[in-house]
């Protein structure tokens, strides 16, 4: 007996015939006899041999599975509850559709690297740019991608939210509460941003802050930004340093509520009363931001709809069926007990 995991060359001298056959036995028993296959797999069951399922599909072109191309380090996203509801919703279409779902983080800090050692059909590619490369390897491997939270690209089907319209109405609720000492507490835009300027849903939103701000006849070099990657601690310690201020702001607005969190743990700390002294808003609505205290006003996106029509999307493209448009969903002001009237 072979020593170590046993191959289709050691089913086949144990049978007594060519792995060709074995392959047969397989994968198309009808080319053989029935005796040979018996035999076979007879052969297969006492040396504890199973075919590569993974090998049987890339074979036949297919792995009956879909990537989610992530644009942080796996730790870091799953540090995120947004793509934990995000998650749900591309997982509740795969269980119907009889796919599974690879999360593809970057590899060796490359997003385009680990696209080769994905054995996908297709990759839901999220918070990508659309001229960086991986958009462009994958267009040139004539893979199927559906994008999410980028900017629209021509011939791809993107799924995305009013992010110009959300930002605007919680900017709009804030400046009607009275505040006019604003900061907002954004997600980092990444290396070059300022030579490039924003890209896809942080452009929308920063633009939806300053449309409602020019109601006012205001503008952004009238808020505080701080640009910091999207976490707790890090809403928590920009936060901090803008109640440092000589002018601290009266209302934070978050364009995450995970960012949002963070801010009303700095402000506790110090002592400062939301909403009372400062008003804090958020933007995505997780399920934690209706029991958080105090409860958090925030824009609400539907993320668990968002990650389902990805994967029907990308379904849809892998199947090659009639492909869907650019879709962009409805967002909406959600009013707790975190904002009040400027003191």
């Amino acid at each position: 007996m072979p020593s170590g995991r046993a191959t289709s060359s050691d089913v086949a001298a144990a049978a007594g015939v060519s792995r060709s056959a074995v392959s047969f036995a397989f994968n198309n028993p009808q080319r053989i006899s029935v005796a040979t296959r018996e035999r076979i797999l007879a052969a297969a069951e006492a040396l504890g041999y199973a075919p590569s399922t993974l090998g049987r599909m890339l074979q036949a072109g297919t792995t009956n599975s879909i990537g989610v191309l992530l644009p942080q380090r796996l730790a870091r996203i799953l540090e995120n509850p947004y793509y934990s509801r995000f998650l749900m919703g591309a997982g509740q279409v795969c269980d119907q559709e009889g796919y599974t779902l690879l999360l593809t983080p970057p590899l060796r800090d490359s997003v385009l690297k680990a696209i080769p050692y994905a054995a996908v059909d297709g990759f839901i590619v999220c918070g990508l740019e659309t001229d960086r490369g991986e958009v462009a390897e994958l267009t040139r491997r004539g893979v199927p991608f559906v994008l999410i939270d980028s900017d629209r690209l021509e011939g791809a089907p993107s799924v995305e939210v009013d992010d110009r319209g959300g930002a605007r109405e919680v900017t709009r609720y804030l400046l009607g509460l009275g505040h006019r000492r604003l900061a907002v507490l954004s997600m980092d835009p990444g290396p070059g941003a300022a030579a490039r300027g924003y890209r896809g849903p942080l452009a929308r939103r920063m633009a939806g802050i300053t449309d409602a701000l020019a109601e006012c006849g205001l503008s952004l070099a009238d808020v505080r930004l701080a640009e910091v990657p999207v976490s707790r601690g890090e809403g928590y310690r920009a936060t901090r340093a803008l109640m440092a201020d000589d002018s601290p702001p009266t209302a934070v607005l978050a364009l995450s509520d995970i960012l949002a969190y963070g801010a009303v743990d700095a402000l506790q700390e110090l002592a400062v009363r939301v909403p009372q002294e400062v008003s804090v808003t958020g933007f995505d609505d997780l399920a934690e931001s209706s029991w958080f205290r105090p409860r958090l006003t925030t824009v609400r996106q539907p993320i668990v709809t968002k990650g389902r029509m990805a994967a029907e999307f990308l379904i849809s493209a892998i199947r090659g069926e009639e492909q869907h448009p650019h879709q962009t969903l409805e967002t909406s002001l959600v009013v707790r007990e975190s904002t009040a009237k400027v003191a």
